[in-house]
């Protein structure tokens, strides 16, 4: 396993917090037993901040409310719409909820639906075969096929394996089909890094992103701060937006 894939697993709450505790059995093994406390406290903190609904609302929501959601007919004009691939939290409506596949709101449906609304003539979809068989790009072309969208308006990106690569090979399709101004779809949470990296490749962006699923749920104001799995299983999507826009200021990327 690579450097890259490692970070990747460590993204999880749950394995980060594993890896301490082997850290800690590995401290008290050399009899550093305040330092073996210290860090299993750590990893026990660590694991029931991100269990509690109200942690993902604070900082998820965050990053969702940077951009506003507008309906597709109330969209701006722009010369495209690209659609990234992938999808944050199975594309459920709440993160909070059971999950629902006749409520789910996918990338590629919003993207759709601003073509329907007439906010632009051209889509770019933008996604590399993740498994090695069809890229994510000929998969919602194929979607927008069926919704009777015209071949002749979609343009396939179908090289990009991450979000700074959906910009890179973006911007050159756009740039040779003289395309500026384009409605960005990406998920709520994963608008700001997404936004940033297509500017810092001087492509105009307006933000088109999927309605936010970081929504506190119908429940009583005592469950957001009640461990709960769903939100540490779902939280690594909150934790890999800010270590991604981390690495990606470091490196200047955005």
């Amino acid at each position: 396993m690579n450097i890259a894939n490692l970070l990747t697993q460590l993204v999880i709450p749950i394995n980060f917090a594993m890896a301490l505790l082997l850290l800690a059995t590995v401290l008290l093994l050399f009899k550093k037993r305040k330092r073996a406390f210290s860090v299993t406290l750590i990893a026990v903190a660590w694991t029931w901040f991100w269990s509690m609904p109200a942690a993902s609302i604070w900082l998820g929501g965050h990053l969702e409310n940077q951009y506003t959601y507008q309906a597709a007919e109330h969209s701006p004009i722009a010369d495209a719409i690209v659609v990234l691939g992938g999808h944050t939290a199975n594309s459920r409506h709440n993160w909070f909820e059971a999950y629902d596949p006749e409520k789910t709101t996918t990338r590629i449906q919003r993207g759709a639906s601003l073509y329907q609304a007439q906010r632009a003539p051209v889509i770019v979809v933008s996604g590399a075969a993740l498994d090695g068989g069809t890229s994510e790009a000929q998969t919602m072309a194929r979607y927008l096929k069926n919704q009777g969208i015209p071949s002749t308006a979609i343009l396939i990106e179908e090289q990009s394996f991450t979000t700074r690569e959906n910009a890179l090979y973006s911007a050159k399709l756009l740039q040779e089909h003289q395309l500026h101004t384009v409605l960005l779809v990406t998920s709520a949470l994963h608008m700001p890094r997404s936004a940033a990296a297509f500017r810092k490749e001087n492509v105009q962006v307006i933000a088109a992103p999927v309605a936010p699923q970081i929504t506190r749920p119908n429940a009583s104001w005592l469950s957001i701060w009640l461990p709960s799995y769903q939100a540490l299983n779902a939280s690594r999507s909150i934790i890999k937006e800010y270590v991604g826009l981390l690495v990606y200021w470091i490196r200047g990327w955005i």
